[in-house]
């Protein structure tokens, strides 16, 4: 059996463009994974089998692909932890989590690039799973590039009460209907430009705000200390980034009254 933790992400940011002839958008972001982490454990099993999320589709997915037809078969045990649907990754994680497990256990593993392609075929925030240290994401997001980014902060992060998650699907067709991609270039090129003057963790907050999402939680965080903050990815998840743990945890504190509230902090490793 081969067990890991499956880590979240937040989007430092995300510039959105129009949508391709794939039906997927251009976009540029900035992935940093957090330490709140789901645990997977994966075995050999004589049927393909995964317990402990009943709502899992991603892993099972996953452990189709390694699979491979060739008689191989994987049991694999979700445990959640991370917020479902609040856009921090938690379902791409576990697939990635999954993915990588499975081929370690395999007689014969597939090749590093096989199994990114594996990934890539599960959605777009997988591949950045199977990466170390901050990433910056662009075409679909699923090309990726290592960032230099500090890691000397706290996040607090907030899945405001009774929000309604959209399907990332909704979130994104609301966008298209409002024009969101207009100006997309100048977005993404001051997206760009913001990161190459990123020194110390107070820079993050010249990055731009999240084109897919906003919320009035941002303000409340910005209010109570946090130097950046933002919605991640198609949201709800709301993230305040914070230089000391005594301002964050009066943050979190305060911010109990929003919604369910985690404190945590950068990671780099898978």
């Amino acid at each position: 059996m081969k067990r890991a933790a499956a880590a979240a992400k937040i989007n430092l940011a995300l510039a959105v463009g129009p949508l391709r002839d794939d039906g997927k958008h251009d976009l540029v972001t900035v992935y940093q994974r957090v330490a709140l982490s789901d645990r997977i454990a994966v075995e050999h099993s004589a049927e393909l089998r995964v317990t402990g999320f009943p709502g899992d589709t991603l892993v099972r997915r996953a452990l189709e692909l390694v699979a491979d037809g060739d008689g191989t078969r994987f049991a694999a045990r979700i445990e959640k932890r991370i917020p479902i649907a609040a856009g921090l990754g938690g379902g791409s994680s576990d697939a990635a989590t999954a993915l990588r497990l499975a081929n370690e256990l395999r007689a014969e593993p597939h090749s590093g690039g096989q199994i990114e392609t594996f990934a890539r075929d599960l959605g777009a925030d997988v591949p950045y799973f199977l990466a170390d240290g901050p990433q910056l994401g662009t075409g679909d997001g699923t090309a990726l590039s290592p960032l230099e980014l500090p890691q000397d902060y706290w996040v607090v992060l907030v899945v405001p009460r009774n929000a309604e998650k959209s399907s990332t699907g909704a979130v994104y067709s609301s966008f298209d209907t409002r024009n969101g991609a207009d100006g997309y270039d100048e977005r993404r090129a001051a997206l760009l430009q913001a990161l190459e003057r990123v020194r110390r963790p107070r820079d993050l907050a010249a990055l731009p705000p999240n084109d897919l999402a906003s919320s009035p939680l941002t303000a409340k965080l910005q209010a109570l200390g946090a130097f950046r903050a933002d919605v991640t990815g198609a949201g709800p998840a709301v993230y305040g980034l914070f230089l000391h743990g005594d301002r964050a945890r009066a943050a979190q504190r305060k911010m109990s009254a929003e919604g369910r509230t985690w404190l945590t902090a950068p990671a780099w490793y898978r």
